[in-house]
Parts: C-alpha cells; structure tokens; sequence
C-alpha cells in the first residue's frame, strides 16, 4: 500500500514539475484588453490582476507591459491576427488574447491562448462575469486555466468559483395539470370470475412536455392503484390523439377465503398497462381526457382488465 501511494505522489509530484518547466520555458506576452462598452480603469485593473496571477503561477517569461505597449503603439489590438503579429515581433512563443464586452448587467469574456509559432489555438474560451466585482475571480480562473492549458470549468478550485457557476441553471419548463378522471372496469380474466363492470376513480399529477405527458395516478379501480405513466402525444393541437404505457402497483380486491383452505393467494402485484386515448382543448388550460387502457395485475389470480375513463385536467 505504501509503495502504491509512493508512486502515486511521485506521478503527481512529475506531472507538477514538467507543467512548471513548460512554463518557465516558455515566453509569453499579455496583448492590453479589448473592450467596447466598460470603462478603462475597470479594464486596466482586470488586466493587472491577471498579470499578477499568472506571475504568481510561474509565469517567469511573461513580457513586460512596457515593452508590449512600445511595439503595439497608439492602435488598439482587438483581434487574434494582431496578437499574433505582435508576439512574433517580440520573439514570443504564446501570446494571450483577451475581450471584454458587456451585454445588459454581464461582461461576456473571451479569451485565446495561441501558439506563436504554429498560429495554432491552444485556448478559446468564453464565460461570464456578472458584475465587474466578479471580473476579479474570472481573472484568477483564467490564469490557472491558461497555465494548465485546460478549460476554464476544467480549472475550477477552492476559492476560484465564480458568480455565474453558482446560480442555478435554467432548466426547460413542463406544463403542470391536475385532474380527474373515472369510468368502468371490466374484468377479462381472474377477478375472482366476476366479469360484472366495477366504477373507477382516478387521480392525476401530470407534466406535459413538447411530445410527452409524464404523470403519477392514483386510482379506485377494484382495490387501490399507484402507477407512473408515459404517454406520447401525436398532435399540438385542441384534438390531441395519444399512445402509452403505465407501471406501478395494484391491491386488488377478492372475495375472502374459504375455511379450512391451505390455499393462499396473493392479490396485490406490480401491473402493466397499456393506454390509447384522446386529450380535447389540448391547448387550452384544462383538458377533456378520454382514455382507454389494457391493465395486466401480476398476482396470483392472473387479474387482467379493460378501463375506460372520461375527466378533465
């Protein structure tokens, strides 16, 4: 054990040292930022901070600002081509390229990090301050993922996390309804042979997505009923055919037992079922349901049934 943690150090430990020596061997120059929209003194104070993390994170051969400036002179660089061009006149090996821009109350940034000499992109990479107090943290995250040469979610630390990675994402919406529905049961096989119609009274929760209604049920249909269903709707409009599936749990209802019987039966189980139908008004805010279902009951009686349903949701 103490050798196969040996060795797992010694990985790290070398993986650490070769990132470091890359660096040091290197040379690298910081093109100023490019901003339309922020103010300079916001735009000079994140360009120093990131020049300073990358200088902590042992960027030794980083080129100074004056001797950038002196070569870029009065003209604002503001793409990847003059970057490029401007490493090369200061014999750079890779040159970081930065944007600024706001869009509403957010600073969009986009950053490159680019191999001089094969003009080739070692970065691109884009994310979102959502304030120019948050541009601190982007550029402590953007040093740590140009010195790995990784993503900027890849190089998220302790410390590192910005504004935008702890909001909660947005998710799509489901259309939410509740309703009823009853109707008949009528017994195929099992049932204890007693093939007479039974009432049935249904509950639903159910989401609607773009082509599919997920729901849970809750029902009295000859004992209690639990399923999840699934449906998938074929039209957008008011007259909205369906086809689907249900799986859940039934207790179904049997007659006692005779005595003196050493026969137990069980008369609850999972069940299946199998479900066509109509949803009417179906881009309304309540809905007319007409289902038919197949429902098969695994228990010992072999309970199968046909349901028919009419609601609302």
């Amino acid at each position: 054990m103490k050798k196969i943690i040996f060795v797992v150090c010694l990985l790290i430990s070398s993986t650490n040292i070769l990132s470091q020596v890359r660096i040091d061997s290197l040379s690298y120059v910081l093109i100023p930022f490019y901003s339309t929209g922020l103010d300079e003194i916001s735009v000079k104070t994140s360009e120093s901070i990131l020049r300073m993390e990358l200088e902590k994170l042992g960027f030794k051969n980083l080129i100074s600002e004056q001797k950038t400036q002196a070569v870029i002179g009065s003209e604002p660089c503001n793409n990847t081509e003059c970057s490029v061009s401007i490493a090369e006149k200061l014999n750079a090996d890779r040159v970081i390229f930065i944007k600024l821009n706001p869009l509403g109350e957010k600073i969009i940034v986009q950053y490159y990090l680019i191999d001089v000499k094969l003009r080739n992109n070692l970065l691109i990479e884009q994310t979102t301050a959502t304030s120019i107090e948050d541009l601190e943290n982007v550029m402590k995250r953007i040093a740590k993922s140009i010195s790995s040469a990784k993503s900027f979610s890849e190089s998220a630390e302790v410390g590192r996390i910005t504004e935008t990675e702890t909001l909660e994402s947005l998710r799509r919406s489901s259309k939410y309804n509740f309703g009823i529905t009853f109707g008949y049961l009528f017994p195929q096989t099992g049932y204890d042979s007693d093939f007479k119609k039974t009432f049935v009274f249904n509950t639903h929760f159910d989401y609607e997505l773009q082509d599919y209604a997920i729901g849970l049920m809750f029902g009295l249909r000859r004992g209690f009923a639990a399923n999840i269903y699934g449906n998938y709707l074929f039209s957008k409009t008011d007259f909205c055919p369906y086809i689907g599936g249900s799986f859940g749990f039934h207790w179904v209802t049997h007659k006692a037992e005779i005595f003196f019987s050493n026969e137990k039966k069980s008369s609850d189980g999972f069940e299946l079922g199998f479900a066509t139908g109509l949803r009417l008004f179906h881009t309304y805010d309540f809905q007319v349901v007409l289902n038919f279902e197949y429902i098969i009951t695994f228990n010992d009686y072999n309970d199968k049934a046909i349901v028919f349903t009419i609601g609302i949701l």
